[in-house]
């Protein structure tokens, strides 16, 4: 296997030393330069795996030449050093497509941590072909959206994923994992609404035995679990600000404290994060912290709505039928049936497409299925305001609910209000059931 190359762009000497030491010791061959014109020679002479690239130089500035990099050589995953506390340049980096960065004084574990992924990145990617298999859709929107998972993956930059419920936004956050350097690690998904205020510090950077009452054991957080992985925030509009501000700390930093802890632990995780709501309102709110907005949101990817894109829609519905009609071969969609979902919102997105064809085809006996058996509810027209689709999804969010309550209250009622015999029927931990309880008013 060919030795691998790492170009090192730096004016202090003993910053250079110390990088080409550490390198060589991985067993990695370096070349190094002091300013940016002997860098700009070497990079038309050599083909270098990765680049280590100084923000300040008596020759020019870093960020304007990681703009040149990315233009000449796209392939090059270019990792930037900062001065300590510089969070806005290596956030503007990160935008510009470094792959990650560095603050001074150079952390020697932290340093060996990122050439290692960095050096994991594919130089030329193919994409992933299984990704049209789960991202469906042959529109010009998918087409751009599988573009840019391609490009993101190859980043350590943190991912803002927006879109309506039901759009798919794990599944993008899935795909953008396995696309990445970081495939074989743990993908670890937490949804941010789920989890009770009073443990979400331990739940996300674990705790100490004896740190609090009930803490019998040692607990492995989160982001400790997605060590070396990704881990994915659902709804982290959901945070409350106090645990926000050590979320801050933990993504610039890159350290996390257990509670009841006394030494920081180290953490190696690419950080996606995910809401339907409107976080830069909730920022104008003062309910979302505006320093860790900027931070999550280095990149922001938006997953369509299924009524932006309802040529996917006959794609997705042949999917969907494929997969549950196993039992029930001859059940086909009609053409009037096909027309009937294209002219439909959707206001659950695919969510809901899956859910409604689930449903018809349990009442459904054989042969074509019309547009009344899909039973949709009546569809607006398609020339509805912005504001309009959003009353249209709180209400699916409050049938969901009504749903949901219904058949808790059930399982309560057939349980005796016995909720640890209730949470095992209904295939939930104890806790989920306590918060579900709480968020739909039934605690009492």
């Amino acid at each position: 296997m060919k030795t691998a190359q790492v170009l090192i762009i730096d004016d202090e000497a003993d910053i250079r030393e110390l990088l080409e030491i550490t390198l060589q010791r991985m067993g990695i061959e370096t070349q190094t330069a002091e300013n940016l014109g002997y860098a700009k020679h070497y990079l038309q002479k050599n083909q270098y795996q990765l680049c280590l690239l100084d923000m300040r130089l008596p020759d020019g500035n870093g960020l304007d030449f990681l703009a040149e990099i990315q233009q000449l050589h796209s392939n090059l995953p270019v990792i930037v050093i900062t001065a300590h506390g510089s969070t806005d340049a290596a956030v503007k980096a990160m935008k510009l497509g470094a792959f990650d960065f560095l603050s001074k004084p150079v952390d020697l574990k932290n340093l060996r941590t990122l050439i290692e992924s960095a050096l994991k990145v594919n130089i030329s990617p193919k994409q992933d072909r299984r990704m049209r298999h789960t991202l469906l859709g042959d529109s010009q929107t998918m087409c751009d959206l599988r573009g840019k998972i391609a490009k993101i993956a190859r980043s350590q930059a943190p991912v803002y994923i927006n879109g309506e419920s039901g759009t798919g936004k794990e599944l993008v956050a899935r795909l953008i994992h396995k696309q990445s350097s970081r495939a074989a690690a743990p993908f670890i998904a937490i949804n941010c609404g789920a989890i009770p205020h009073e443990l979400m510090e331990s739940e996300f950077f674990g705790h100490k035995k004896g740190s609090f009452t009930g803490a019998h054991d040692n607990k492995t957080g989160l982001f400790q679990a997605a060590h070396g992985g990704t881990l994915f925030l659902d709804e982290v509009a959901d945070l409350p600000l106090n645990l926000q501000v050590k979320l801050l700390r933990a993504i610039q930093e890159k350290k996390i404290r257990p509670v009841g802890g006394h030494e920081e632990e180290s953490i190696d995780i690419h950080l996606l994060s995910a809401t339907h709501k409107d976080l830069a309102q909730l920022v104008n709110e003062n309910l979302f912290r505006q320093d860790l907005y900027y931070r999550i949101n280095v990149i922001e990817l938006n997953v369509p709505a299924l009524r932006e894109r309802t040529d996917d829609i006959p794609q997705l519905a042949e999917y969907f039928l494929a997969k549950l009609v196993t039992h029930q071969p001859d059940i086909s969609l009609s053409k009037q049936a096909l027309s009937a979902l294209q002219k439909y919102t959707f206001p659950g997105n695919v969510r809901e497409l899956e859910n409604i064809l689930e449903r018809t085809i349990a009442l459904h006996e054989s042969g074509d299925i019309s547009a009344q058996d899909l039973n949709l509810r009546n569809s607006p027209s398609n020339s509805l305001t912005t504001s309009k689709h959003t009353v249209i999804s709180e209400s699916l969010e409050g049938y969901l609910e009504d749903i949901e309550k219904q058949a808790i209250s059930s399982a309560l009622e057939e349980n005796k209000w016995n909720k640890t015999a209730t949470a095992k029927q209904l295939g939930m931990s104890f806790r989920s059931l306590r918060y579900r309880l709480t968020k739909l008013g039934l605690d009492s």
